[in-house]
C-alpha cells in the first residue's frame, strides 16, 4: 500500500509530516485527509486571523500534493 503524508501551512508557517500514513489508495486517502481535517478545522479557525488562510494538504509518496482543503478568512469592509 502506498504512503501518504500531510501538510499544515497556517499563514507563512508550513510543516509537513516525516511520517507516512499507509492507505489503501487515493479514494482511502481522500477519506482519511477529511476526518483529519475536520477533527483539526475548529481548533485552526478558532486561531485564524483576518483575511489570513490556514490549509491542509495530503502529499504522496514522492511528497507531491494530492489534495488540499483551504479555511480563508476574509475581512469584507
Amino acid at each position: 500500500m502506498p504512503f501518504y503524508f500531510f501538510r499544515i501551512q497556517n499563514g507563512p508557517y508550513s510543516g509537513g509530516s516525516d511520517h507516512g500514513t499507509e492507505l489503501a489508495d487515493r479514494i482511502a486517502a481522500w477519506k482519511e485527509l477529511t476526518s483529519v481535517c475536520g477533527d483539526i478545522v475548529g481548533s485552526a479557525s478558532s486561531k485564524l486571523q483576518q483575511n489570513s488562510e490556514w490549509q491542509m494538504e495530503l502529499l504522496d509518496d514522492t511528497k507531491r500534493p494530492l489534495f488540499r482543503i483551504r479555511l480563508i478568512a476574509e475581512s469584507l469592509e
